[in-house]
């Protein structure tokens, strides 16, 4: 019966792998994380304890986006072997222990990790008295997210007990629930005054006057895809119906300036904003629009944001297809 409920709540865990949706994922400094868990235990053979499963919760709370620490608890509900005169004597066994875990590629959908920690092990069998142990474990696991603050995990653990030496293994799976935690924002800067750019471009360039002055064009509503920096068909016809405008004005310095949709942390969104630039920039000079010597690109990530996302794990919403663009900043001394 232990056995069938070990499997079918590991069926279940796993079959929501597969209707979860793409979602954005990040371990976020300062959350704090309950994770319930279920999973089988393995005792070293001349410790005359019977393998069986192990129920459990995690609980812990993320120092930055790759470090966090962990409390943990499981319970093992067990007998003694027959073999070793016992009588099949049942057994209560606690293995508890603090962590320290390192993330891998913490902004990705899938988190793989590494664990260590201290601890101890108790046996209170049904008669006699308690063993307690001194342990200490290493592993590592997986996160699998399922939304934004929810993920599947699967974790293996190697247990050693002192004094005396028993090499034990854990391995379970469980849900993560993460709670509070907010990314690391940079500085903000000041937007940039944007104006609508025209269907076609004016006859006459506007007369420069004696003071620079900055003139914005957003791209027509163009945009690039989800975490894509290369051109569509549609920006490239979008772009050379304002090569007019930029040919009207030969004394122009172009600054091309890229931005993001808040899925994603602050660094992946920084450095995708600069290649969206980057990518403008080398198509107008590839057009013959305007020398390299005059073009400068910046990225601005998810800063300044045409429109607020108020859930930024949905990548296809309205607000999150308008802030993936590209803007002209055109300085006309």
């Amino acid at each position: 019966m232990k056995a069938f409920i070990l499997l079918s709540s590991i069926c279940l865990l796993l079959c929501a792998v597969f209707i979860a949706g793409p979602v954005s994922a990040e371990t976020k400094p300062g959350a704090i994380t309950l994770t319930p868990t279920i999973g089988g235990y393995v005792f070293e053979g001349h410790q005359g304890i019977d393998n069986q499963a192990t129920y459990g919760v995690n609980l812990g709370y993320h120092l930055d986006e790759h470090w966090a620490a962990e409390a943990v608890f499981n319970y093992i509900d067990t007998e003694f072997d027959s073999g070793r005169n016992s009588n099949g004597r049942d057994a209560d066994v606690y293995v508890y222990h603090a962590d320290l875990l390192y993330h891998f590629m913490p902004s990705k959908k899938v988190v793989p990790y590494i664990a260590a920690g201290v601890g101890g092990i108790t046996v209170d069998p049904e008669r006699g008295g308690q063993d307690r142990s001194f342990a200490f474990n290493y592993g590592g696991g997986v996160k699998y997210f399922l939304a934004e603050n929810v993920a599947l995990r699967g974790d293996i653990r190697h247990i050693v007990s002192d004094p005396d030496t028993y090499n034990n293994l854990q391995y379970t799976v469980g849900l993560t629930f993460a709670f509070g935690g907010e990314k690391a924002k940079k500085k903000p800067v000041e937007a940039p005054r944007v104006v609508k750019a025209p269907e076609k471009a004016p006859e006459k360039a506007a007369a420069a006057s004696s003071e620079p002055k900055v003139i914005v064009l957003a791209l027509e509503d163009v945009h690039f895809d989800f975490d894509k920096s290369t051109l569509t068909p549609e920006a490239q016809t979008i772009l050379k119906r304002n090569i007019r405008l930029l040919k009207d004005t030969p004394d122009a310095q172009v600054v091309v300036a890229g931005y993001t949709s808040a899925s994603g942390t602050d660094d992946h969104n920084q450095k995708l904003s600069e290649r969206r630039a980057k990518a403008v920039k080398a198509y107008l000079v590839t057009e013959g629009v305007i020398s390299a010597e005059r073009l400068s690109t910046i990225g601005y990530g998810e800063k300044n944001p045409a429109m607020h996302e108020a859930a930024p794990e949905q990548i296809h919403s309205e607000a999150a297809k308008a802030n993936m663009r590209v803007l002209f900043e055109i300085i006309v001394k």
